[in-house]
């Protein structure tokens, strides 16, 4: 992609997200992600009606007045986003590529994050840590983040997501808020995931395409497995094979959906074809 075009998609996607994150997500967003405690303002007079408890006692006893403490939210976050840059983003049958979804939603959390004087920083992972981005504030930050969302050339095609977990809570030591974006085509991450969600806030936010919960009736065709490029002939006439199809995507649906649950982790699924607003909204008033 050259760098006119580039220019004009992280404009597109700046102006759509930018006005979404202002006017829809902000309240929700500061309402769902709560600062680290209370803060100490200020003093003043005490006025009926105020917690006795709130009495500055020290400062009382010099003034010869009551005067309590104020105190205000220690709003300030830091914002994570895990995403899954593997081979499978490039998977889309409808409105758009499961990337396409990725990349604009990324950005609304993004622009959430900073009108709310938080810090946002990224991870891209595969198999292996493909870039780390850390946390900062700023629109031009921001910029850079939606550039490397569309732009990224991952090196690998693989997914592992205990091993970006693992390297997220080595690398982030204060707790911070965390949103895990992929399509949890993986294995063998529970582990990984609830020493995550124990140290960290830790938001799980599967994006799919509804061609992978069934495959349609259309004859022998060949599939490409976009991880490990694996290519097989399938018969999509044969019933069975639809049927043993659709009920393995659900089992493995239903394991991540209890994994989640078990271990306290929120979640929402997004999918390409679909609005991502409602299920968002949803997620964010639910905490």
């Amino acid at each position: 992609m050259d760098a006119t075009e580039l220019i004009k998609k992280v404009r597109a996607i700046e102006i759509k997200t930018r006005g979404l994150s202002k006017h829809v997500f902000a309240g929700e967003y500061h309402s769902a992600f709560k600062g680290r405690g209370m803060a100490f303002a200020e003093v003043r007079e005490y006025q009926f009606g105020d917690d006795v408890r709130s009495i500055d006692w020290n400062v009382t006893a010099r003034q010869d007045k009551a005067y309590i403490k104020v105190f205000e939210e220690e709003r300030e976050l830091t914002v994570m986003l895990l995403v899954d840059m593997s081979g499978s983003k490039m998977f889309g049958t409808r409105k758009q590529f499961k990337q396409d979804l990725v990349t604009e939603l990324a950005a609304v959390l993004s622009f959430s994050a900073i009108q709310n004087n938080d810090k946002i920083g990224v991870i891209f992972f595969s198999d292996k840590i493909e870039k780390f981005i850390p946390p900062q504030k700023g629109k031009t930050h921001i910029l850079r983040i939606i550039r490397e969302l569309i732009d990224f050339q991952p090196q690998s095609t693989k997914t592992d997501i205990a091993g970006v977990l693992q390297y997220f809570t080595n690398v982030i030591k204060k707790r911070a808020t965390v949103f895990l974006i992929s399509d949890f085509i993986a294995e063998n991450y529970t582990k990984a995931l609830q020493i995550a969600s124990y140290k960290h806030d830790l938001v799980a936010l599967q994006i799919y395409d509804i061609g992978e919960e069934q495959i349609p009736n259309i004859g022998f065709v060949k599939m490409k497995d976009a991880e490990t490029a694996e290519e097989i002939w399938v018969n999509t006439s044969n019933k069975r094979v639809r049927t043993n199809y659709a009920r393995h995507y659900k089992q493995q649906l239903d394991s991540m959906l209890d994994t989640f649950k078990k271990l306290g982790v929120d979640s929402a699924r997004l999918r390409t074809d679909q609005d991502y607003i409602k299920p968002l909204l949803q997620l964010f008033k639910h905490r």
